[in-house]
């Protein structure tokens, strides 16, 4: 017994100073996007996340992405997603997994699918607080995205 509540005790330490940083950062973001959710043609969206870093190489958080394709089809994606920065968060080159649902309302029907999607893009900071972010995304039932964001982190 006491020797599992040493290995817990020494788990839970490495664990701990796995994910501890000197300053933790959140951001939020909010930035246009183009997608396919549409049968045809394009739509056009909105896209607002939040993000916490776990360490200067990752992160998770969730986007909600709303859009239009301006003849009768509206979609809200509500994601979860997970983070991680290649070269750290300070050089600012991500890749990204998205799971989440995706609700598409047309003709007073709405119809309730499972999203998922990978994304790639780019933190671009501007002074210590703000930042643009240009990503491109593919997944399911979307099919692709393209879009920025601009936030700040606190």
């Amino acid at each position: 017994m006491k020797k599992m509540f040493f290995l817990s005790v020494i788990l839970f330490v490495s664990v701990f100073f796995v994910f501890a940083q000197s300053d933790p950062k959140m951001s939020a973001g909010v930035g246009p996007e183009i997608n396919m959710n549409s049968r045809e043609n394009f739509a056009l969206g909105v896209v607002l996340g939040f993000n916490y870093d776990l360490t200067l190489s990752y992160a998770v958080g969730v986007t909600v992405t709303a859009s239009n394709n301006l003849s009768g089809i509206s979609v809200i994606e509500p994601a979860a997603l997970f983070r991680w920065y290649f070269l750290g968060r300070e050089q600012g080159w991500f890749g990204q997994t998205d799971a989440g649902g995706f609700f598409a309302s047309e003709d007073g029907e709405t119809v309730t699918l499972f999203m998922v999607g990978i994304r790639g893009g780019l933190r671009m900071p501007f002074g210590n607080k703000f930042f643009i972010e240009p990503y491109v995304r593919v997944g399911y039932p979307f099919f692709f995205g393209i879009g920025a964001m601009a936030g700040m982190e606190f």
